[in-house]
């Protein structure tokens, strides 16, 4: 670890010198960059020099604990554990800046729900849990907005994809990927039996096109004409858009606004989010062959939580954690959950850094 702070602490002098000659700055593309580059490095060497200092400081106290005088050595002593406290703190702070940052932890999210076994009563519980994330935005004063909405007669889900908007949304949403599970009695069962059901939820970064790799001949775009539950029309126009990408099949349909610029507009942004997605999970995959940590944003089929309303219980499976606040959590009061799972997540990066 400390080969490399000394390696950084080496750039970000570099860089020092770098951002203030002239000819550099004249170039300001390059310049920006490695002004962005110093800013980034900025927070980790100013730990650093406090770990040295700290370091430095600790060395004086050993060597006054030598002296004769008992006094003077007794209270060197007393200082020498006073600064290893303060140093073993900035230590942990190092050792939590130096964890890889997700490029995309500043992106909004868009989240996918789906419909998995239990039929309708699955539906309906997606629409409680699209009501949950909205709400959840609202709490923290994020906007949101639909993308495709395919809702059932009864108001339940059979495929919903939304857009949330707020800075450093998906750091804080993406470990919400994977099976959720509802254990209640259904309104139509009426011999009071608790049934239990799934909905498949994908938390995607929305990424810029700047971040793949788009070629325009690998894309088929197609028009229909949208039509609501029940089959009926919503409107008399081929407003409603379906992008195939053709090299790997996947497919993305919007027919929720009247405008057919509108739908291709949100149908591209859901696209470039699979795509992405697609990307980074086959890396997971394979950076999971050597290390797989306790917390991530998970396999599809991976169950993480289970919403049990006969005892008012919500359960993450990841880190075993339980609260018995059903009806606040589903109204959007999710954030203890969220800190918990990013905790967790932090604990396993730092616990695999260590071992490296």
């Amino acid at each position: 670890m400390f080969e490399r702070l000394n390696k950084m602490k080496e750039r970000y002098q570099e860089l020092n010198d770098l951002i203030g000659l002239p000819e550099v700055v004249s170039r300001q593309d390059e310049w920006r960059k490695l002004v962005k580059e110093h800013s980034q490095l900025t927070p980790i060497v100013e730990a650093y020099n406090e770990y040295l200092k700290y370091s430095e400081d600790m060395d004086s106290c050993k060597e006054m604990m030598k002296e004769a005088d008992k006094e003077m050595a007794s209270l060197a002593e007393i200082e020498y554990f006073e600064v290893r406290d303060k140093r073993d703190v900035v230590e942990l702070e190092l050792k939590k800046l130096l964890i890889p940052v997700d490029p995309m932890d500043e992106k909004n999210v868009i989240i996918e729900i789906r419909a998995g076994a239990g039929g309708e009563e699955a539906g309906l519980f997606g629409a409680e849990l699209m009501r949950m994330y909205k709400r959840f935005a609202e709490r923290i004063g994020w906007g949101y907005e639909d993308i495709n909405l395919n809702i059932t007669e009864l108001g339940g889900v059979k495929e919903v994809s939304f857009l949330i908007r707020g800075k450093g949304a998906y750091s804080k949403i993406k470990y919400e990927s994977g099976v959720h599970r509802v254990q209640r009695v259904p309104e139509t069962e009426s011999q009071g039996r608790v049934h239990t059901s799934t909905i498949t939820v994908a938390v995607l970064p929305e990424p810029e096109e700047t971040d793949l790799e788009i070629n325009d001949k690998d894309f088929k775009i197609d028009t229909y004409r949208a039509s609501g539950a029940g089959g009926q029309h919503v409107n008399k126009t081929d407003s409603a858009i379906r992008i195939t990408h053709l090299p790997t099949g996947l497919v993305v349909e919007c027919q929720d606004e009247r405008s057919q610029i509108k739908n291709k507009e949100k149908a591209w942004k859901v696209m470039l989010a699979r795509l992405y997605d697609q990307a980074k999970s086959k890396q997971d995959k394979e950076y999971s062959e050597n290390r797989r940590l306790q917390v991530g944003t998970g396999e599809r089929s991976e169950r993480i939580r289970t919403y049990n309303y006969p005892q008012g219980r919500v359960t993450d499976h990841r880190i075993g954690k339980t609260m018995y606040s059903l009806t606040d959590f589903l109204d959007g009061d999710i954030f203890e959950m969220l800190e918990a799972l990013s905790l967790a997540d932090q604990t396993a990066k730092l616990a695999g850094s260590e071992e490296e």
